[in-house]
């Protein structure tokens, strides 16, 4: 008869120790989604500074090439001002170019077929003549 509370003392221990265990790991676990997360904020963020000067250096030799663009009109017998307004006119048109691909791909950012796959499906009216 005592070996039964032995056996029940020698389980509870176990479970004990499991449930241990489980404490352990899910705090091991929590601890590493935190360091993820921040050298993930960490990396976004320097993802996001290199993209804002990558932008300044392009937007510079962008500028640059305007500028070369129009000493060359301007050394080809075109008057200055004109050369101007012609770079001026390109760049709205390569503008209103970039602004209808931006307004075309606008629309996938709603997730258009996963809105209408959750949308319930209507129910057929019931004809009132069939009674």
């Amino acid at each position: 008869m005592h070996a039964q509370p032995a056996k029940d003392v020698s389980m509870l221990g176990d479970i004990q120790a499991l449930w241990e265990e489980l404490q352990g790991l899910s705090h091991d676990r929590f601890r590493l989604a935190a360091l993820e997360t921040r050298r993930a904020g960490q990396s976004l963020t320097t993802m996001l500074t290199a993209a804002v000067m990558l932008g300044l250096i392009l937007s510079t030799a962008w500028l640059g090439l305007l500028a070369a663009g129009i000493q060359w009109l301007i050394e080809h017998d075109l008057q200055a001002s004109h050369a101007i307004l012609l770079a001026v006119a390109g760049n709205l048109m390569l503008a209103l170019v970039l602004f209808a691909i931006i307004r075309a791909r606008s629309n996938y950012l709603k997730f258009p077929a996963t809105q209408r796959s959750l949308k319930a499906v209507p129910k057929a009216p019931l004809n009132k003549d069939l009674r």
